[in-house]
């Protein structure tokens, strides 16, 4: 390797590592408040109702924003984007840290949402823009590492930097340690390197509207229902959100059409019909939506284990093998990718469901019992191998051109995936434990889990059997990047 090659190979990296702070920051923010809640009721007061707010007002704004994010960044180009993003984020999270009181708290939280939502699609389109063949895969397993890194952290980290109380800060370092992540990704943005947006279109903002609205209607009901116990108001907004989705969808077809019939016309649709028809994709956007119905186990089991006497933060050290599992399986991708190329992803979501079967089955026998960390660590393991290798398998399928809508759809069908379960299964999970008590409740979940993702294993077989519509998946050439401007 020329000084050339080998000054490009190190700039490539160093700007895929400034993409990975975008991956890791939204999700880690996403976990590490859990454990902070009672610190900041304490201080702030509130009560629950701050608590349920400082969660869902972050998870409810960057779910719903996720694809207009991604679409974004498509339009306006997704360096820019990324960066705009990054710097909001920095500045919403330092507005969190130095809160004075709880609405400016929680409006600190919703623009985290939204600036989290500018940044985090445009990781995952860069690395499928500008990256092909095997760095495309390496660079894809490490942005599944980060994911489970941040599951890692943020199960522990929040507590730890509470009890450190660093400063005298207390619950706002949670907050405040964005601050030097986001300054270093900053200054590697610098290097970072991306394809031009292929043409200059206008937003469709009536459409932005609409989606905004319509996934709004949706995912704040499933966000605060649970907590208020499904009032009759919940019902209606899932209803209104339905149809605002439907209005919207048959929008993004006549903007399709119009564009076909006139192509100088330059509005485009925000979510073109053809980045969802395509074949594959809509199967791996169910096999996506399957496989995140985990999310319901990180509340289950610590409300198991702390049914159980375990503290909050011994609750999270508790689950730290499935974080563990979760960080390695992703480095191990690209590596099984050559000898299992469509198998990958069925491998890691049945060692998944093979994992919650035999945790099932420990509980019931043992009770709670150090060994259930064994089943704990295959089921990370396997989530490690089947998140990176279900998002390729997704994104793939869809036209390069939508690179970042691609991201935001996977993104959003994740969040929404994390909504759904949680109020589903975490209904289930509760209603069972007021009957049978917490040691049945938590074997109905884990095996709920391991049946759907039993069924996101077939899905995502039958997805990779469909040809990838991007080459680069399939190649093994160097990437050829151009610098954005």
């Amino acid at each position: 390797m020329n000084g050339d090659e080998s000054g490009s190979s190190r700039r490539t990296w160093l700007g895929v590592a400034t993409l990975l702070v975008g991956t890791l920051l939204p999700p880690l923010d996403f976990f590490i408040v859990n454990l902070a809640i009672p610190s900041i009721q304490d201080e702030l007061g509130g009560g629950d109702l701050l608590g349920q707010q400082v969660v869902a007002a972050y998870a409810a704004t960057y779910a719903v924003t996720l694809i207009l994010g991604g679409r974004v960044g498509d339009l306006h180009g997704r360096q820019r984007v990324f960066l705009v993003g990054l710097i909001g984020f920095a500045l919403a999270s330092l507005l969190c840290g130095i809160a004075p009181a709880p609405a400016v708290l929680v409006v600190g939280r919703i623009l985290q949402g939204i600036t989290a939502a500018l940044m985090a699609p445009q990781s995952l389109a860069l690395i499928r823009a500008s990256l092909t063949g095997r760095q495309q895969s390496i660079a894809l397993g490490f942005h599944g590492a980060v994911f489970g890194l941040a599951a890692v952290l943020g199960q522990s980290l929040g507590g730890l930097l509470v009890a450190a109380d660093v400063f005298g800060l207390g619950w706002r370092t949670i907050f405040l340690i964005n601050l030097p992540f986001a300054a270093i990704a900053v200054v590697g943005s610098l290097v970072l390197r991306a394809p031009r947006p292929e043409r200059t279109e206008l937003l469709d903002v009536t459409g932005a509207v609409l989606l905004f609205v319509g996934l709004a209607g949706i995912v704040v009901p499933l966000v605060e229902a649970e907590s208020l116990g499904w009032p009759w108001w919940c019902w209606v907004v899932l209803v209104a959100g339905a149809v605002t989705l439907v209005g919207f969808w048959r929008r993004q077809h006549r903007l399709a059409l119009d564009t076909v019939d006139a192509p100088a016309l330059r509005v485009r649709p925000l979510v073109a019909p053809a980045s969802i028809t395509a074949p594959g994709v809509r199967g791996g956007l169910v096999a996506l939506l399957l496989f995140y119905s985990i999310a319901a186990f990180f509340l289950t089991f610590s409300t198991y284990q702390q049914a159980a006497g375990r503290s909050p933060f011994q609750a999270g050290l508790d689950i730290l093998p499935l974080g563990v599992g979760f960080l390695i399986g992703p480095l191990t991708v690209h590596r099984l990718t050559g000898l299992l190329p469509r198998g990958v992803a069925p491998l890691g979501l049945g060692l998944e469901a093979a994992g919650f079967v035999t945790f099932a089955a420990l509980t019931v026998a043992l009770g709670q019992t150090a060994w259930t960390a064994v089943p704990l660590a295959v089921i990370g393991f396997g989530q490690g191998l089947a998140f990176p290798s279900l998002i390729r398998l997704t994104v793939a399928r869809v036209p390069g051109r939508f690179a970042g809508l691609a991201s935001g759809l996977v993104s959003a069908t994740l969040q929404i995936s994390a909504a759904l379960s949680v109020a589903i299964i975490g209904t289930i999970h509760f209603a069972v434990a007021g009957v049978g008590g917490q040691t049945v409740a938590i074997t109905t979940t884990a095996l709920i889990i391991a049946a759907l993702l039993l069924s996101a294993a077939v899905l995502a077989r039958s997805v990779a059997a469909v040809p990838a519509v991007d080459s680069s998946v399939r190649a093994g050439t160097p990437a050829t990047v151009v610098p954005e401007r």
